[in-house]
């Protein structure tokens, strides 16, 4: 009896500091996560016409990611932020991520890559002067007044009248994520401007805030993605959604 007895506390002792063990190696796997870390170059001066390239380096540590979720490029135009345009990237291997672009006219122009991996999510920007730089009234201003602030909105696509979409927005400063702010949508479409929906989102990652909503209405409808902290952090970015029967 007291053998079969010595067997059981030997038997749940040993479980006990394997399980500890475990534990111990999760936690150290979590305390040694490498941040995600993308290098961003482009074509900085380039004539109307010619080709922009832009070439992001995707690592984490010292490895190489060539499996991110995505590596998207999204342009725009000095003051023009709603009408920015997404490009789709070409996976070069090693951790490099291509995609040209090129412009018909004078200007300032915004690249900010969107890099998604291994759950992680970041976003730098680098900006393309095209011939002479082009004017720009006063009052436009710079898409941020932040400096260093920047925020990505997954707008979403193919939206049916009475679907329930997720809204998601990532926000960073300085390509790091800015967390446990107050994010909220404004939301309404044209023909029902004087009732305006305000969502709440939640922060489910770090810098990533998301809300539901549905759009009850084939309109199409306006989003301003309101940006808050406890301080004097206050930004703004609108985007237009088609919603279809």
């Amino acid at each position: 009896m007291k053998r079969i007895i010595a067997v059981l506390l030997f038997t749940l002792v040993l479980g006990t500091l394997v399980a500890c063990t475990k534990k111990e190696e999760l936690i150290e796997d979590v305390t040694e996560l490498e941040p995600l870390l993308v290098k961003l170059t482009v074509t900085n001066e380039v004539e109307v016409g010619e080709t922009v390239h832009m070439s992001s380096l995707v690592t984490m540590g010292n490895q190489k990611i060539d499996d991110a979720d995505e590596v998207v490029y999204e342009v725009w135009e000095e003051g023009k932020k709603s009408d920015s345009v997404m490009i789709d990237s070409t996976n070069e291997k090693e951790g490099v991520y291509t995609a040209e672009t090129s412009f018909d006219h004078d200007g300032l122009f915004h690249i900010q890559v969107h890099v998604t991996a291994k759950g992680l999510h970041t976003m730098p920007v680098e900006q393309v002067t095209v011939g002479s730089g082009g004017k720009y009234e006063e009052s436009s201003g710079h898409d941020y007044h932040t400096e260093g602030f920047s925020m990505h909105f997954m707008k979403p696509t193919d939206v049916a009248a009475g679907e329930e979409k997720e809204l998601i927005v990532h926000v960073e400063l300085d390509e790091l994520p800015l967390e446990q702010l107050n994010v909220r949508y404004e939301i309404w479409y044209e023909d029902n401007s004087d009732e305006h929906d305000w969502v709440d989102a939640k922060e489910e990652k770090a810098g990533e805030y998301t809300a539901l909503y549905t759009f009850e209405e084939a309109e199409q409808y306006t989003i301003i993605i309101h940006v808050e902290d406890e301080e004097d952090l206050h930004e703004h970015e609108e985007h237009i959604v088609d919603v279809k029967l």
